[in-house]
């Protein structure tokens, strides 16, 4: 419908082209800032007087647009309410790339009792924006702990003895940790060491025991027994001071120096537990046998053990063997080779599978009773 040479559209219309704007361009979208995202994987490890930091740097922006070109970023060293320390003062990296940086402390930070120091990343755009701070990681400030000095290893039947000098210097947050390497690996095993299905487990090739100092003990040495040895195997040991601080409710450590190794061959010369329990049982001659002594003990329940050796003496007669050659295996044995009315005193032995044999037991004295 036109009125006077204009063009009169309906009220519906005009509310439909209102709506979809006709093509036109709608309201203008601010412009992105291009705010890279922030990193989220920081670690610190500090070693000596040096903290090397490793990161990885965002993919994207907080548009969820992938970034292009290198992300300038700055490095943050901090201490309790001090002010930032940047470290370096510029750094720029493309977006997925690996970041490292090693600092070296300052002297008033590498000096002075264990304390914390935070350390955070943050990545900017090219206007020097940022959406924010990394994760935040600790590692303690302060001087390190000294080296340890005087480590000795002997090998005994419960596992290998370390020892070492302490130094009455260090604070009672020190503690010490022990460096266990396995040099007999399965090229090099040794002839004795057990194949098949009843082999043991594969040892790890590297452990470790974190213990006491005992830097307040007031003793001139400290010592730590490692249980986890197998013998027949060749280990070498390094130990460490590590100071401990708890940091919001978390232990953050500062190691020291490694010690000079010391190496151990854990050779099994030591002789089984001596058994106990030995008790002892006549019977008379009947019809169908004749006189006897029955023995029995508790067992000995070591891993290695092959058997045991019977031992007897009459009155005022030396002590003789009458057990076979070969180890007797369970914890009993039978004597037959005995005369009504005598008195016999018996002991027994643990024998391992290297042949080496315990002291012997406590005797146990029995009378063979007349027909």
């Amino acid at each position: 419908m036109s009125i006077m040479g204009w063009t009169v559209l309906p009220v519906a219309l005009i509310a439909a082209l209102m709506t979809t704007g006709c093509g036109t361009p709608g309201a203008p979208l601010p412009p992105t800032l291009n705010l890279p995202d922030p990193v989220t994987d920081l670690t610190a490890v500090r070693t000596g007087n040096q903290v090397a930091l490793t990161w990885t740097m965002p993919k994207k922006n907080t548009d969820k647009l992938l970034l292009k070109g290198s992300i300038p970023m700055r490095i943050c060293r901090k201490e309790a309410t001090e002010d930032c320390a940047v470290a370096p003062r510029s750094l720029a990296l493309a977006p997925e790339a690996k970041g490292a940086f090693t600092d070296t402390l300052p002297p008033d930070e590498a000096s002075g009792p264990p304390r914390a120091l935070s350390y955070f990343v943050e990545v900017n755009n090219a206007r020097g924006r940022s959406v924010g701070a990394s994760n935040v990681v600790q590692v303690l400030a302060g001087e390190a702990p000294s080296a340890v000095a005087g480590l000795s290893a002997q090998v005994r039947k419960g596992g290998v003895i370390l020892h070492w000098t302490v130094d009455r210097q260090q604070p009672s947050t020190t503690v010490i940790r022990l460096h266990r390497k396995l040099l007999t690996t399965k090229e090099n095993a040794k002839p004795k060491e057990r194949t098949g299905l009843f082999a043991p487990a594969p040892e790890p090739l590297e452990e470790t025991l974190l213990v006491d100092s005992g830097a307040q003990t007031g003793q001139a040495s400290d010592r730590a027994l490692d249980k986890g040895i197998r013998f027949g195997q060749d280990y070498e040991y390094r130990a460490q001071r590590v100071a401990r601080v708890t940091v919001d409710g978390r232990i953050v450590e500062l190691a020291g120096p490694l010690s000079d190794p010391v190496r151990v061959e854990a050779l099994d010369v030591f002789p089984p537990e001596v058994p106990t329990g030995l008790a002892a049982v006549a019977s008379a001659a009947d019809a169908t046998t004749g006189p006897s002594i029955d023995l029995n003990w508790q067992p000995v329940t070591e891993a290695d053990l092959a058997g045991y050796a019977v031992y007897r003496r009459g009155a005022g007669a030396a002590w003789q063997r009458i057990s076979p050659a070969q180890p007797v295996v369970g914890p009993a044995f039978h004597d037959s080779n005995v005369q009504p009315g005598r008195t016999y005193s018996y002991a027994v032995s643990a024998i391992d599978q290297g042949g080496h044999e315990s002291a012997r037991s406590a005797e146990t004295e029995e009378t063979v009773p007349n027909p």
